[in-house]
């Protein structure tokens, strides 16, 4: 599923006039309707979820479905609450002093906000690549088996086959295999990366966040990542953040657009793209805004 540069271009200029630029009106989260996701069975739905950090509201009311085992992307203009709804699944946000929620966030038939829910489980099940790499300063190995470790696995064996899949599962093993003692640190960016996509997936996670994953990256890097994201389609429900339409047009299914907080638009990549509903995704697709 891709968008070509010509499609792009069309849409950006029609008849190859530069388009005046122009910022939308704000507008209410009681104007935009929950949108369901097309096809699968939802692995995350949020039900009017909205984070607050103090008074400020980052997220309003948000409900939509997000299918099993496909790609989420959701796109939108710096500060409109899109990795705030990202770190919201996994409770990323519990971090930060005087952010609270209202409305469900639903992750596999429970409300992750719910009083008995467990934080680190949680955070075990649904694994999260930030935007930039953040290896600990410990060898490659000790970063892989890092999160087994805590679920309690010792076995010196055990733990190198889970190294040594999670590193073929990042296209990383070929490259690194004869240095695992070696310090992470001593990676190249886009391998670093990587690793860290490995050790989120070494706890066998059923959901991976990625916030951003390749801004710091270069061209070929980041062609790496995305290529593996194709490769871990259907086998995990993965959820993106990009301010990369491009980005978002390669590698996702699906298509969340958000302003201002509010979900505008969700449903299939290449509809959204080719044919949004509303004008307020069509001028931020076509850089009226951004």
């Amino acid at each position: 599923m891709t968008l070509t540069t010509a499609t792009a271009e069309e849409r950006k200029s029609g008849t190859g006039e530069t388009v005046a630029m122009r910022t939308p009106t704000s507008f209410a989260a009681t104007e935009i309707r929950p949108e369901v996701a097309p096809s699968g069975e939802a692995h995350v739905e949020s039900r009017d979820f909205s984070i607050f950090y103090g008074d400020n509201q980052a997220v309003k009311s948000m409900s939509a479905k997000i299918p099993s085992g496909l790609v989420t992307a959701i796109i939108g203009p710096s500060g409109c609450g899109k990795s705030t709804f990202l770190r919201g699944v996994n409770r990323m946000n519990d971090l930060i002093p005087n952010c609270h929620v209202k409305g469900e966030l639903i992750f596999n038939h429970e409300n992750v906000y719910a009083a008995n829910i467990d934080v680190v489980q949680l955070r075990q099940r649904v694994g999260m690549v930030f935007q930039k790499p953040n290896p600990f300063p410990k060898s490659i190995f000790d970063n892989i088996a890092y999160g087994p470790r805590l679920q309690g696995i010792r076995n010196k064996r055990r733990l190198m086959e889970i190294v040594e899949s999670s590193l073929q599962r990042a296209a990383l093993w070929e490259e690194v295999k004869d240095r695992l003692s070696q310090n992470a640190l001593g990676l190249s960016g886009g391998q670093q990366q990587r690793m860290c996509l490995a050790r989120a997936l070494a706890v066998n996670p059923e959901i991976l966040l990625m916030d951003e994953p390749t801004s710091a990256l270069d061209p070929r890097a980041t062609a790496r990542i995305e290529d593996l994201i194709g490769e871990l389609r259907g086998k995990y429900t993965i959820i993106i953040v990009t301010h990369n339409m491009q980005q978002a047009a390669r590698v996702s299914d699906l298509t969340a657009f958000m302003y201002e907080g509010v979900l505008v638009e969700f449903g299939d990549t290449q509809r959204l793209f080719t044919n949004p509903r509303e004008k307020r995704t069509e001028d931020y697709i076509t850089g009226r805004f951004g």
